[in-house]
């Protein structure tokens, strides 16, 4: 099992950790949006940005303590600071697609409410992965350091011993 195979090994675990959380928090967006839609005479994105925030929040609890748990947890307001921009970006860009179907294109059935909502949360969840990945939960340069070097060093184990089962008659 080579350097490549292992960090792709890690990156599938990332993204499913993260699918996992983002997925629940995809259902509390929606139900939230839904719930505040049927109980409220709120517009559309109003009601859209409220139930957002309510996924950030759950989504920044999912993550630290369950997807990214090993990251670097010294930084913390830094990490905030950067979540929170984040996913006010993410946010913009969520509701920006909801705002442009239903008064740009007059899409506002709620059928049609839900799937551009569903969208723009899909769009939004591509940009939201690249950055938290990439600034807000950092890896911890040290222990991938130690993690690489020792598949490496078990792979020239691996390597050694089969060149020496090979030797033997």
């Amino acid at each position: 099992m080579g350097h490549g195979a292992s960090r792709l090994r890690r990156l599938v675990h990332e993204v499913a950790k993260f699918g996992a959380v983002g997925g629940a928090g995809v259902l509390v967006n929606l139900l939230v949006f839904n719930l505040v839609r049927h109980v409220t005479d709120l517009q559309v994105v109003r009601a859209s940005v409220i139930a957002t925030v309510v996924a950030i929040i759950f989504n920044y609890v999912g993550f630290r303590y369950f997807t990214y748990r090993d990251r670097d947890k010294s930084r913390r307001t830094r990490e905030m600071s950067l979540f929170l921009l984040f996913s006010a970006i993410g946010l913009v860009i969520e509701n920006g697609i909801l705002y442009a179907a239903t008064y740009g294109f007059g899409w506002d059935t709620p059928l049609q409410n839900n799937i551009f909502k569903f969208l723009g949360i899909g769009v939004a969840t591509l940009f939201r992965f690249w950055s938290y990945r990439s600034w807000v939960f950092r890896a911890l340069p040290v222990r991938e350091a130690v993690a690489d070097a020792e598949s490496i060093l078990k792979g020239e184990r691996a390597k050694r011993s089969r060149a020496a089962r090979q030797r033997v008659p």
